[in-house]
């Protein structure tokens, strides 16, 4: 019976994706209007930013990538609270290059990353004496698929 090699080819690397670490690289919390805030209806209106970056660490493959997610309530036109947390995580990545390496840095780490963001500014908003954030699940691909048809609108634009 013959040996089969189904990751890799002798003239091609072998394509791999894994997590290294996780770790929370910068949070902050603010409530500049309390104690009021907390004399007010709490019917906020909550905003959430989000942003991944990614950048090479070394050369042996290990990418740093980053989620920031910047959560804001307010009240009759007043900051509730403020919460900004950067997730992040060193992923290998190996064997990938140019566009699948873009999508699997844009898609699968930020997807990684997220449930311990979310925990994160879960903790923080109930420790700072608000009710609980639990954000909605976020789908990467679309948001990642949604940014390169924009790239590619204003390319065409120009």
């Amino acid at each position: 019976m013959a040996e089969e090699n189904f990751g890799s080819t002798p003239d091609r690397e072998e394509q791999q994706f894994v997590m290294q670490r996780i770790y929370t690289k910068d949070v902050s919390f603010e409530s500049p209007d309390s104690p009021g805030v907390f004399l007010k209806t709490w019917q906020p209106k909550i905003n959430v930013d989000l942003n991944t970056k990614s950048n090479l660490v070394d050369d042996n493959d290990n990418y740093e990538v980053i989620l920031s997610i910047t959560v804001t309530a307010e009240i009759e036109e007043k900051s509730a609270f403020l919460v900004e947390v950067q997730q992040a995580g060193i992923f290998l990545a190996k064997g990938l290059e140019g566009d699948q390496l873009r999508g699997v840095l844009g898609t699968v780490a930020p997807t990684i990353l997220f449930p311990y963001a979310r925990e994160a500014i879960d903790a923080l908003c109930i420790k700072g004496g608000f009710p609980p954030v639990m954000l909605a699940p976020v789908n990467f691909e679309a948001l990642y698929q949604q940014a390169l048809k924009q790239s590619e609108d204003e390319v065409k634009l120009q």
